[in-house]
């Protein structure tokens, strides 16, 4: 196949995704988040590229996948990055996907998705959008993730496609230590999460690469010790540096506690902490395909 891949994050045993098949419409990405993880194997990856002759191999890439196959856009490069409203390619890549009988997955920062609400809501039975917010705070976040929408407008994003009957997710991931993992700030995102109508919240914390941690530090001057510190003291695994398993799950029991006490279901990412999930509740959101509500969390 050209442009659709099996998902497969590097035969990791962290990963708990199911099956599913991936679509990245662009090569990088422009919302320059630093602590992106594929910044670290992909050249020039905050210039995001259109790939080439994407809706040619697409179609051909489609007659191959067993029929009813989830496709997720995307896992590493945003769909809806900036040059996505001029180019449309995205858009088009959708209409391709569900008119064919296949399901999606989309995860994004950006507020363009709701550009494509009329795609999206005529195949709501077969759609599932992730909305990613770390935080609620405009300072924090203009720095950890200079090029997306602030927190406000995603959060509108998820109220919208959750009032068009979209079954939609809030990724908070990642929890960065000292910089957005205050309980307080994590309290209002899953409560405003709730609110907008979030079936879902996944969260991770940040696994640290050399390079995005450099960018981390430098962003965040006043807690580099802090930073550098937890890492060295945590535990390399599948070529990252994850926390401490046990301050990993201190995080993850508190988004987990809130959650649930919000009526929100609950997953981790990557984290591997199968006891903290919702029963029948995927990591990816795959789950809530078709789902009308939350029955149970």
């Amino acid at each position: 196949m050209y442009v659709i891949r099996p998902f497969d994050p590097w035969r990791s045993p962290m990963c708990t995704c199911p099956k599913k098949y991936v679509l990245h419409p662009y090569t990088g990405c422009g919302h320059g988040c630093l602590y992106c993880y594929a910044s670290s194997y992909i050249r020039n990856f905050f210039d995001p590229r259109p790939k080439k002759a994407l809706k040619d191999y697409l179609v051909k890439d489609l007659e191959k996948l067993p029929p009813g196959a989830i496709i997720e856009m995307s896992t590493s490069s945003d769909p809806y990055t900036p040059p996505e409203a001029d180019l449309k390619i995205a858009r088009e890549a959708i209409r391709e996907i569900l008119k064919r009988g296949f399901k999606l997955l989309i995860t994004t920062k950006s507020s363009l998705v709701l550009r494509d609400l009329d795609l999206l809501a005529r195949f709501r039975d077969r759609v599932v959008v992730a909305i990613t917010i770390t935080t609620l705070d405009n300072r924090v976040a203009s720095l950890l993730e200079p090029g997306a929408p602030p927190p406000e407008v995603r959060l509108r994003v998820v109220n919208a496609l959750s009032r068009s009957g979209i079954p939609t997710l809030v990724r908070l991931d990642p929890i960065v230590p000292y910089v957005n993992d205050d309980y307080t700030s994590i309290a209002k995102l899953v409560e405003g999460a709730s609110l907008a109508g979030a079936f879902q919240i996944t969260s991770s914390t940040y696994k640290a690469r050399a390079d995005s941690l450099k960018r981390l530090v430098e962003a965040f001057p006043q807690v580099y010790t802090e930073i550098v510190e937890a890492y060295r003291a945590g535990e390399k695994i599948c070529g990252y540096t994850y926390l401490r398993r046990d301050k990993r799950l201190e995080y993850m029991k508190i988004v987990r506690e809130l959650a649930l006490r919000a009526g929100v279901a609950f997953n981790t990412c990557r984290e591997r902490f199968p006891e903290l999930a919702s029963r029948g509740f995927n990591c990816d959101g795959s789950s809530l395909i078709g789902r009308s509500s939350v029955t149970e969390v």
